[in-house]
């Protein structure tokens, strides 16, 4: 049987409005089976989110703080509580159209754990699940965090890795609601800097991987990059 298509689209540095705009779209279009599947890997500019289920008290900055840094706050249609988003950190919206025995929202989320859990094997980087709880841990430190949105049965919403983002943002919050919870980059763990265009290619790769998926190539297609992916995986090897 022949594999599904996928779209990549990378939105480089984005807005988290108009990337939450671009995403309905598609979802519309997914709907009404207009386009095929599609995965939008981007960065933020700098936002606070909130999702259906959060709290303005797991806020912990004033005011004048957040005026002074500049950071929106927003609520979002996403599960989840609070959240970071900025420069440095992989954010990845999967917009799929579940058919079937896909329809287990569950089985859904473990799926996107299993895709960042791989990318982050790829750097020998050793993580775990906690119980009860959605996302990936390093020790007791969160690096992934996933929250998701669903129409009709199209996801949307999705998935952010803490690659190399300014961490001292996540201290103005109890980071998904969850008090104690500590988080921690891709970046402090390895103590090296690790190219963001690198990540993008190996987490489109994996995510094609996961759901079995042939790519849909356009101009904004990152993912034919075999070459740099296995050159970086080398680098990444020698200095570990």
């Amino acid at each position: 049987m022949d594999k599904k298509e996928c779209q990549i689209i990378d939105l480089g540095l984005s807005d988290y409005r108009e990337a939450l705009l671009a995403q309905k779209s598609i979802v519309e279009d997914r709907k009404a089976d207009k386009r095929e599947d599609a995965l939008i890997i981007t960065e933020h500019r700098p936002v606070f989110t909130v999702g259906r289920s959060g709290s303005l008290k797991n806020l912990l900055a004033d005011s004048s703080s957040l005026k002074a840094s500049g950071i929106d706050i927003l609520r979002v249609d996403r599960g989840g509580d609070i959240t970071f988003h900025g420069p440095g950190q992989l954010v990845a919206y999967p917009i799929i159209k579940l058919r079937d025995e896909e329809r287990d929202i569950h089985k859904f989320l473990r799926r996107l754990e299993n895709i960042a859990i791989s990318f982050l094997g790829e750097f020998e980087i050793e993580v775990r699940r906690r119980e009860g709880m959605t996302g990936v841990w390093v020790g007791e430190s969160k690096v992934v965090s996933i929250g998701i949105g669903l129409s009709r049965w199209v996801t949307y919403h999705g998935l952010s890795i803490n690659i190399c983002p300014d961490m001292r943002h996540f201290s103005m919050i109890v980071p998904c609601g969850i008090e104690g919870c500590k988080t921690v980059s891709m970046q402090e763990i390895l103590g090296q800097e690790i190219d963001m265009s690198y990540c993008k290619n190996l987490f489109a790769e994996l995510f094609l991987k996961e759901f079995s998926y042939k790519v849909s190539c356009d101009g904004t297609n990152k993912t034919n990059h075999k070459g740099e992916i296995a050159n970086e995986r080398s680098r990444f090897a020698r200095a570990g």
